[in-house]
C-alpha cells in the first residue's frame, strides 16, 4: 500500500478516511510479519491477518462503499470495481486458510495475496477516499468511523466470497460472524489445551 496522498490531519482514526488508512498500514505490517516468520509463529500472524481482513472488508462493505456509491461521483462504478477486488481477494484468501501456512503453496500465494491487496488498497486511497474526503463532511465521516468500529464488532472473521454488499453482510454475515467466532473459540481453546498436555 503506498503511502497516503491525503492529508496527514486526516490520519485521525475519529475519521473514516484516517481509521481505515491506519488499518491499511496495519494489513501491511501483518503480511511483513506473515512472510518472515516461521511454523506456529507463521500460523498465529496468518490468523490475525485473516481476522484483520475479514473485518475491514466486511466494515467496508457494510459502511463505506454504500455510502461512496450514493455520495461521489461515478461512485456506483468505483465501488463496483472494489467489490470485484475484494471477492477475488477473499476467495484466495479462503482457499490459503484451508490449506495452511505449511502447504508448499502458501509462499507463492501469499506474493499474490499482498499484491491483491496492496492493489485494492491502492486503489480505494485513491479513487475512494480522497473523493469521500472532498464530498463529505467531517460530521458524516466520524459518524462513518463509528459505523466502521460497530460493523468491526460483529463481523465475520474469517473470509466469505460472495458476501460483499451490506445487504448479503445483513443478511448472511451476522450467522457467518456467529459460527466464525465460535469456531475461533473453539480453536482457541483446543490450542490451548494443547499447550497445557
Amino acid at each position: 500500500m503506498a503511502e497516503s496522498k491525503t492529508k496527514p490531519e486526516l490520519l485521525d482514526e475519529n475519521d473514516v478516511v484516517g481509521l481505515l488508512l491506519h488499518q491499511h498500514a496495519m494489513i501491511r505490517d501483518l503480511f511483513a510479519e506473515v512472510e518472515q516468520a516461521t511454523g506456529g509463529a507463521r500460523a498465529e500472524s496468518f490468523e490475525r491477518l485473516v481476522r484483520l481482513l475479514a473485518v475491514h472488508e466486511t466494515a467496508e462493505e457494510e459502511i463505506v462503499h454504500p455510502y461512496a456509491r450514493r455520495k461521489i461521483d461515478g461512485g456506483e462504478a468505483i465501488v463496483d470495481d472494489r467489490l470485484r477486488e475484494e471477492n477475488e481477494a477473499k476467495q484466495l484468501l479462503t482457499l490459503m486458510e484451508k490449506r495452511g501456512t505449511d502447504d508448499p503453496s502458501f509462499g507463492p500465494n501469499l506474493n499474490k495475496l499482498r499484491r491483491a491487496v496492496t492493489e485494492h488498497a491502492e486503489a480505494e486511497e485513491r479513487y475512494e477516499f480522497t473523493q469521500l474526503v472532498k464530498e463529505t463532511t467531517e460530521a458524516e465521516r466520524r459518524a462513518m468511523a463509528l459505523g466502521v468500529r460497530a460493523a468491526e464488532a460483529i463481523a465475520p472473521t474469517h473470509p466469505h466470497p460472495g458476501v460483499e454488499t451490506a445487504t448479503e453482510n445483513v443478511a448472511i454475515g451476522t450467522p457467518a460472524a456467529i459460527m466464525d467466532r465460535a469456531r475461533d473459540l473453539i480453536r482457541q481453546a483446543m490450542g490451548k489445551k494443547k499447550q497445557d498436555d
